[in-house]
């Protein structure tokens, strides 16, 4: 009898065991989802890859290209090598599992596995249903996720050291992880010390590298110079007007989470009621900075409504409380509605080897076209300049600048959120001086990726670049890009 007792209890361990791996096998399905972009590069994401390339050809960011962002994104992408295709959506898929790992473990340590699941369904699915440029390539908000959340989790075990060096490991992919360690620091007033020896750390090691390889000086012109003055020239003509149209967008297409977190809230311990609401708060506080409130800039709020939302739902569960339930699955089928069709299409589109038909990558393709022609008329070896915003040809041809200068940014002075119809430049005097130094640099192949797109701001419309351009001629054209090959 005692036998069959036994034998009993471990088929139910076991059991439970496998119910429980089951679990996540929504999650994991859901963050394969942006396999259906095997094919594309999105904005941003072709950014750091390039870097990764240019990296991984022994280049220093920042003192031999030029590079606005801080420098875990384009260590990020030198993993794999700086490849797109499945390399990069694989790798971008173990990243958000790993974060909504962090999110289970951070809703279990204070609640139960309940919530902990929940949370982690959560955040797989709306890392999958929303507008893809904001979640499927992976800039610096996006590479900020994980140790935005480890940070989190370790304030929350009281681990104030490790917390500052998860900080400080955010703070190497994005600059508002300084809100993160203001979130942090309100949790544990009483370690601030260490928190803040823990932050230092690795931004230490990143200033040491920088010192030693000469690139200080310029990651401060960069990232920090640059960014102020991008920040400060914010085109939006009415930025109260803009941050409550789009914070209500984003809140409509993530109403399931607002409404488990309101119901949440009704039933959460004051401890962690104020803990989540100082999350909260400040995450939107990093997203309104600059008022330029762009898409992907919310995913630093995804977590704490995330966690928030996860109790709400769990709480439901539990007290069986139908309204709730049903409220926050209709809410869900929304953006499943509205951008789940992309991903059946998209991969379709992949089996038959069809490109897409979808304006939002319109120039994706256009640069995938640019590439085949270099491809299919270069040498191995060659150099490449694009004028534009357009790193994706250097990713899909695998070249590199021969010069520090790779887009046209810090040459015109105009961001490239406006290149494409504005000509106000923010950085007109610093542009002057690197356009001189682009002329002494001599690439094999030039790509106009602007001047269709924007006569007003095409190559030769610079005095120095247009005695320059002499030393080239155009070989090819596509629908948005002239291709140039040294004579």
């Amino acid at each position: 009898m005692e036998v069959e007792v036994s034998s009993s209890g471990a088929d139910s361990a076991l059991a439970g065991i496998w119910v429980k791996r089951l679990a996540f096998a929504p999650i994991v399905v859901l963050a394969l989802f942006r396999i259906a972009h095997v094919r594309l590069l999105w904005a941003d994401e072709d950014y750091h890859l390039a870097a990764a390339i240019h990296l991984l050809a022994g280049k220093v960011p920042y003192r031999d290209f030029w590079y606005d962002k801080p420098p875990l994104s384009a260590l990020y992408y030198a993993l794999i090598g700086g490849w797109c295709g499945w390399p990069l959506r694989l790798l971008d898929a173990a990243y958000v599992l790993l974060a909504c790992y962090l999110v289970f473990r951070l809703c279990r340590s204070w609640w139960s596995e309940l919530e902990g699941y929940v949370g982690a369904l959560l955040l797989a699915f709306f890392t999958t249903f929303y507008l893809p440029s904001a979640v499927i390539p992976f800039a610096a908000d996006a590479i900020m996720l994980v140790p935005h959340l480890a940070a989190v989790y370790f304030a929350s075990r009281r681990r104030a050291f490790t917390c500052g060096i998860c900080a400080g490991i955010a703070f190497l992919a994005n600059t508002k992880a300084l809100f993160v360690l203001a979130v942090c620091g309100i949790w544990a007033m009483s370690d601030l010390l260490p928190l803040a020896l823990g932050f230092c750390l690795p931004v230490a090691v990143g200033l040491t590298v920088g010192l030693g390889t000469g690139a200080l000086n310029a990651y401060w012109e960069q990232v920090w110079r640059w960014g102020f003055l991008y920040a400060k020239g914010s085109p939006v003509l009415d930025p109260l007007a803009n941050g409550a149209l789009r914070t209500g967008n984003w809140l409509g297409f993530h109403f399931a989470l607002v409404v488990a977190a309101i119901y949440g809230m009704r039933w959460l311990d004051r401890n962690f009621a104020w803990k989540l609401g100082t999350w909260t708060v400040l995450s939107y506080a990093a997203v309104a900075l600059g008022f330029r409130f762009a898409p992907h800039y919310f995913l630093q709020l995804l977590p704490p409504l995330t966690v928030l939302a996860s109790f709400g739902v769990a709480h439901a569960i539990r007290g069986k409380r139908k309204w709730v339930l049903i409220l926050v699955g209709a809410s869900l089928l929304v953006p499943v509605l509205r951008f789940g069709p992309r991903y059946a299409v998209l991969a379709f589109d992949d089996l038959e080897g069809r490109a897409p038909q979808w304006s939002d990558v319109a120039m994706d393709l256009d640069s995938q076209a640019v590439a085949r022609f270099v491809r299919a008329s270069g040498m191995p070896g060659e150099s490449l300049f694009v004028w534009g915003y357009r790193p994706d040809i250097y990713v899909f041809t695998r070249l590199y600048s021969d010069s520090r200068y790779w887009d046209s940014q810090p040459l015109t002075g105009v961001p490239a959120d406006r290149h494409l119809h504005a000509t106000g430049a923010i950085y007109s005097r610093s542009a002057v001086a690197n356009r001189a130094e682009l002329t002494r640099s001599h690439p094999a192949w030039i790509v106009d990726g602007l001047g269709l797109l924007n006569p007003k701001l095409e190559l030769t419309e610079y005095p120095e670049l247009r005695s320059w351009m002499v030393g080239y001629q155009q070989v090819g054209r596509t629908n948005l890009s002239v291709i140039y090959h040294r004579k």
